[in-house]
């Protein structure tokens, strides 16, 4: 007998949580021996997972299980990044012995599922896709080889398998969904499979909710409707029935668009992200109400319990001494890659996150004389480290990381990591006093990384965007870029106000505040990390999405 037939979560839901939720997401970041994510999307599903098992919510993950995970970020003989892809196995992944056949291209294919349990990680059960069987053709078997793949078509097929096979998995185990919620548009194909059941677009709208991510351009993917037709993206409907219920005229098919026409509700990911959200698609008809849910991140999983102890204590002493030993682990792994030694007196900033151009990692290195003025004060001295992978067909952004190699191979105390994963990110966000974002506005959607910085007795140093403008006090429990009429300006104007502003504020307040006030500097720390949680905590963010977007 099949214990998946007729599934059910392996433990009693909590009575405020027992509607049945399905959370389809093209990666998730559970833990990193799980190497299916990429970066903020699936660090924000994977704490999303972590807190639904935390509260005993009725929830199933539907994710893919990528035969070479996102990619390897390396070093080549130069140090410039390279790219590898290697092969994953886990053996802590349970066989469903589930397999069946969905369409791609007019093409059958097999499907496999498999399953990781909750108790493995203390996370939501999560059912993982995969196409490597044998019972498929090559080309079919690397559908699930590589995350974002960069061919058009591959990456199309891939949306196919999380949303099409996905609700076709939901029917193989009887699961009896009654939210399917998207976590970005990836797998809008599930809302055509629901559609071609009964033909009710009502019916699939009670069922389907979408949380959107970002309001960047590149973010929000496109295709031409004939092609995504062809590849059977829209399984058995006609062109004719496809464009009826998307409302699309032309040829361009917009997934967002479209997933918003097609839920009863949607999400922006903070505050501010939830307006732009409103001003960026309530210019089209027919699109479900978007309210504002903040994403938030895992206390339990991401927090040093040590530090935070001493925090709560007021323990001054006690958390120098653990926040030094947490610098050591940190630098020790920097020596391993870079060879410099790091001192753990010594002031660290941090930039990490994935690389993109808007996200603007080089922006203190733009003006040089500034910057030798902090990293080459004596009397209050400066670490810098940057980490992150950019999508590695993204030029831009791979360039800019190799300026920033040779960059910092002209200074003792600058560096560059790669590997920028959650081992890393956890390592930098515990080893670290300052962490620095500077998004150009208003195109960061939220940026949770701050958040388990907060979480860890780093203080948090950013552009005001995001979720930053719901938290941070300027001076009192972090550190603000004063906005500036940001319309008014070009790019490059932007860029050096934001620059010139970031500088000012290390030099004047930042670095005298560490060096020259201990007790003030503990001061901002210790109400960081009170107030981060449970504000910005995903057990308020799970509990809101019951509340608010799974509500009948």
């Amino acid at each position: 007998m099949n214990l998946f037939k007729n599934y059910t979560i392996p433990f009693t839901p909590a009575k405020a949580y027992s509607t049945k939720v399905a959370y389809f997401s093209m990666e998730f970041a559970v833990d990193q021996s799980l190497k299916i994510f990429s970066g903020g999307l699936g660090f924000l599903a994977g704490s999303h997972m972590r807190s639904a098992y935390e509260l005993e919510q009725n929830m199933i993950g539907i994710g893919i299980l990528w035969k070479y995970g996102y990619y390897d970020q390396v070093r080549d003989p130069d140090n410039k990044m390279g790219v590898m892809w290697q092969q994953k196995s886990y053996n802590f992944l349970q066989d469903t012995g589930i397999q069946f056949q969905i369409t791609i291209n007019d093409h059958p294919v097999w499907v496999k599922a498999m399953y990781l349990p909750p108790e493995r990680f203390g996370s939501a059960p999560l059912f993982l896709l995969t196409t490597d069987v044998k019972e498929n053709d090559y080309l079919s078997k690397t559908i699930t080889n590589c995350l974002y793949d960069s061919n058009p078509e591959t990456k199309i097929a891939q949306s196919i398998i999380l949303g099409v096979g996905g609700a076709k998995l939901l029917d193989e185990i009887n699961y009896g969904a009654e939210v399917y919620h998207l976590n970005e548009a990836h797998g809008l194909s599930a809302a055509f499979y629901l559609y071609a059941k009964d033909h009710n677009i009502q019916s699939v709208r009670e069922k389907l909710v979408l949380t959107t991510h970002t309001p960047v351009d590149a973010g929000n993917e496109k295709h031409n409707i004939d092609q995504l037709f062809k590849m059977s993206f829209f399984q058995d409907l006609t062109l004719k029935e496809v464009k009826e219920i998307s409302g699309i005229k032309g040829e361009t098919f917009d997934h967002t668009l479209v997933a918003l026409r097609m839920a009863k509700m949607a999400n922006g990911v903070s505050k501010i992200h939830g307006e732009v959200a409103n001003e960026m698609w309530g210019k089209y008809e027919n699109i479900a109400p978007i309210i504002s849910i903040t994403n938030s991140q895992n206390h339990n999983y991401w927090a040093d319990e040590k530090l935070n102890n001493a925090a709560n204590s007021k323990n001054i002493k006690e958390f120098d001494a653990r926040k030094k030993e947490l610098k050591k682990r940190l630098f020790i792994n920097l020596a391993d890659q870079t060879g410099k030694w790091f001192d753990p007196n010594v002031l660290t900033i941090v930039w990490a996150r994935r690389f993109a151009g808007y996200k603007r990692a080089d922006l203190i290195t733009r003006d040089i004389e500034q910057f030798k003025e902090i990293i080459c004060n004596a009397k209050m001295p400066v670490q810098i480290i940057w980490a992150g992978k950019p999508y590695p067909k993204d030029q831009g952004a791979v360039q800019m990381f190799n300026d920033l190699v040779v960059f910092c191979s002209n200074y003792p105390n600058v560096a560059i990591m790669t590997g920028y994963e959650m081992r890393l990110s956890k390592l930098l966000k515990q080893g670290s006093d300052v962490w620095l974002n500077n998004p150009r506005i208003p195109q960061e959607a939220s940026g949770t990384s701050g958040m388990t910085a907060a979480m860890n007795g780093c203080v948090n140093l950013s552009t005001w965007d995001g979720w930053i403008p719901e938290f941070v006090e300027h001076g009192k429990n972090g550190f603000v870029v004063p906005p500036v009429d940001y319309e008014k300006l070009s790019e490059e104007e932007q860029d050096k106000a934001d620059m010139d502003n970031l500088f000012k504020i290390i030099k004047d307040e930042i670095t005298p505040l560490y060096y020259n006030d201990p007790k003030g500097w503990f001061k901002v720390v210790a109400r960081a990390m009170q107030e981060i949680s449970p504000e910005f905590e995903s057990g308020r963010m799970a509990k809101e999405y019951y509340t608010k977007l799974y509500k009948k």
